[in-house]
C-alpha cells in the first residue's frame, strides 16, 4: 500500500509517556497483540428499548456484521497478522503478529521504555492510520501500547489497630432488603492485577458466619489470579471486592475476570464479562483514572461496551475516584474519572459512615480525610448531561463553567477510617476507598434483581425518575455535608455523593421487588 491508503483513525492520538526512559525500538520480531472495534450495524439508543435483549438478538441487531467481519479479517490477514478471535456481539477482532507487522499495519512506532516501578513495557505516541478500506469499518485500535491504564480506588487504613465494619454490617446500615441474598443472579467483578487465595476467602466467611460464595477466576488476554502475598498490592483491590460482595449477596455467584491494565486488557475484560453467559446482573469496576488519561478511542469504546450491558440487562458500577475533585492530576484544573464518568455507568461516590449495627445511623457526611483521599466527583468533560439528569440540578464545571455529565450517581460508605473488615493473604485489615461502594452498590442490585425477578441494565432512569434540583430522592438517605475539593454536598443530587446512600427496602420498592 501506499501513504494514500491509510486513514487517520479519530480519537487514537497517544501521548508520548511523561518521565518514560526510551531504550529504543521494539524488537521487530516480538509478539504484539491489538483488538479491533469494528462499528454497530445499527445505531443504539438503550433508553429506546422497553426490556432487555437476549445476546443473540442484541448481536443480531447491534454487533458487528458478518461483512465487516470478513473485510477486517481480510485486510488484517493479508497485513501479515494473525487474526486470534472475533465476537460479532461485542464488535471485537483480536489480533497478533510480530512488531513489524502490527507497526506496518496501523502506521506507528513501538518503542520500549522503562517507567518507574511499572518496569519496561512497548509504548506509542503520535496518532494511528488503518487501511483505507477499513476506514469507516474501524472505530479503535487498542493495544500496541502497555502502559498501565487504570489505577485500583482502595486506601488502607493507616492504624493497625482500626475496627471499621463488616460488609454485612454496612448492609444492615443501608436497609438492605430482607429475605434476599442474590441466590440465581451472577456478578462480574473486574481486576487488572493482584490476585486472591481461596483458603482466605474459606477463612474469611466462616468467620462472618455467612455461607461462602462460589467464585471463579477467568483470565482475559493472558490475566489470571496471580496474588502476590502483599496485602498492599491490588491483591487488596480483589480481595476487598470479592468480600464486600459475598458478605453482602452469597447467594450470588462470582466470576473475577482478570486482565492486563491496559486499554486492550481492560475493555476485553469488560466485554468478555457483559457478553458472557449467563449474563451477570451487575459488572463491578473499581479501577479507574482521569479522563484525560485515556484515549478518546478507548473511551468511547468502553462507554459503548457499558451501553451493550444495558441493553443487555446488566448494570455497570464503577467507582468514582479516590483523590477528590482533581481526581489526583496537577494541573490545577478539577476532573472527573473514567470509566465512572460513562453515561452508562452507575458511579459510586464515597461518604463517611457513623452508625450502631444493626440500623441505626448517627450521622453521614462525604468522605474526605485530610491527606486521606476524598471522594472522586464533579462533572465530565468529555460526555454531555444525560436525559435522566437533565433535572437534577448538575452545575457547570468548576473552573471552566461548562457542562458535562454528573458524577457520581450513587454512593455508600468509603472513608478508610469507617472501612471494611476484610482478609487479604493471610491478614485482617481495614480498607476504604470508593472501590468498596462499587461492590456494595454491585451486590445490593443482585438482591434487588432476586427480588424483582430481572435485571436493571440502565437502572438510572428508575433512579432519577423525577428528579429536582435540591430535592431529595426516593430509596436514598441523601447526604448534605462535607466537601471533595472544588464540589459541596446539598440538598438532592450533588458533585460529591449523588443521589445519596441507599435505603434499600425503598430502592426494592422502587425497582418493583417483593418485600418478604
Amino acid at each position: 500500500m501506499t501513504d494514500s491508503q491509510w486513514v487517520p483513525l479519530s480519537g487514537s492520538l497517544r501521548p508520548a509517556l511523561a518521565e518514560a526512559e526510551v531504550l529504543g525500538p521494539l524488537d521487530a520480531d516480538a509478539t504484539v497483540t491489538a483488538t479491533v472495534v469494528l462499528r454497530r450495524r445499527a445505531e443504539l439508543d438503550v433508553a429506546a428499548l422497553s426490556e432487555p435483549l437476549a445476546p443473540e438478538e442484541f448481536a443480531d441487531r447491534y454487533g458487528a456484521s458478518a461483512d465487516d467481519l470478513d473485510l477486517v479479517r481480510t485486510v488484517l490477514t493479508d497485513a501479515g497478522l494473525t487474526v486470534t478471535d472475533a465476537h460479532a456481539g461485542s464488535r471485537r477482532v483480536s489480533v497478533r503478529g510480530p512488531a513489524r507487522a502490527m507497526t506496518a499495519a496501523f502506521k506507528t512506532e513501538l518503542n520500549r521504555v522503562r517507567y518507574g516501578e511499572t518496569g519496561e513495557f512497548a509504548a506509542r505516541s503520535g496518532e494511528l492510520q488503518v487501511p483505507a478500506e477499513l476506514g469507516d469499518v474501524v472505530v479503535a485500535v487498542l493495544g500496541l501500547d502497555e502502559r498501565p491504564q487504570a489505577r485500583a480506588m482502595f486506601r488502607r487504613h493507616k492504624k493497625a489497630a482500626a475496627k471499621g465494619y463488616t460488609p454485612d454490617q454496612v448492609g444492615q446500615l443501608y436497609g438492605f432488603p430482607a429475605g434476599t441474598d442474590g441466590t440465581g443472579q451472577t456478578v462480574a467483578v473486574i481486576e487488572l492485577g493482584g490476585g486472591y487465595k481461596p483458603e482466605d476467602l474459606t477463612k474469611y466467611f466462616s468467620g462472618l458466619k455467612i455461607t461462602e460464595p462460589k467464585v471463579t477466576a477467568a483470565g482475559v488476554d493472558g490475566g489470571k489470579n496471580a496474588p502476590t502475598g502483599d496485602p498492599n498490592s491490588a491483591d487488596g483491590e480483589v480481595a476487598l471486592d470479592i468480600e464486600v460482595i459475598g458478605a453482602l449477596a452469597p447467594g450470588a455467584a462470582q466470576i473475577v475476570y482478570f486482565a492486563p491494565n491496559t486499554d486492550q486488557g481492560f475493555l476485553d475484560a469488560v466485554s468478555t464479562a457483559v457478553h458472557a453467559s449467563p449474563t451477570p446482573v451487575a459488572v463491578s469496576i473499581s479501577w479507574g483514572q482521569s479522563e484525560d488519561q485515556w484515549t478518546p478511542q478507548a473511551r468511547s469504546a468502553m462507554d459503548q461496551a457499558f451501553a451493550d450491558a444495558a441493553a443487555l440487562g446488566v448494570t455497570v458500577c464503577c467507582a468514582s475516584g479516590d483523590n477528590g475533585s482533581a481526581d489526583g492530576q496537577t494541573d490545577g484544573a478539577q476532573h472527573v474519572d473514567f470509566p465512572a464518568s460513562s453515561p452508562h455507568a452507575l458511579a459510586c461516590g464515597g461518604t463517611k459512615l457513623d452508625g450502631t449495627p444493626p440500623s441505626t445511623v448517627n450521622s453521614e457526611t462525604v468522605w474526605n480525610t485530610a491527606g486521606g483521599g476524598a471522594t472522586g466527583g464533579g462533572v465530565s468533560d468529555a460526555f454531555p448531561v444525560p436525559d435522566y439528569q437533565k433535572s437534577a440540578g448538575v452545575p457547570t464545571r468548576a473552573g471552566d463553567g461548562k457542562p458535562g455529565r454528573g458524577v457520581p450517581d450513587v454512593a455508600g460508605n468509603a472513608d478508610p477510617a469507617t472501612g471494611y473488615q476484610v482478609l487479604v493473604d493471610g491478614q485482617q485489615i481495614v480498607v476504604g476507598g470508593t472501590s468498596a461502594v462499587s461492590p456494595l452498590w454491585s451486590a445490593l442490585l443482585a438482591r434487588l434483581a432476586q427480588s424483582a425477578g430481572r435485571g436493571f441494565g440502565l437502572v438510572h432512569s428508575k433512579l432519577y425518575a423525577g428528579v429536582g434540583a435540591g430535592k431529595a430522592q426516593p430509596g436514598f438517605r441523601d447526604v448534605t455535608e462535607g466537601s471533595n475539593g472544588a464540589y459541596s454536598a446539598a440538598a438532592g443530587w450533588d458533585a460529591c455523593t449523588g443521589l445519596g446512600t441507599p435505603d434499600g427496602a425503598a430502592l426494592q420498592k422502587l425497582l418493583g421487588g417483593k418485600a418478604s
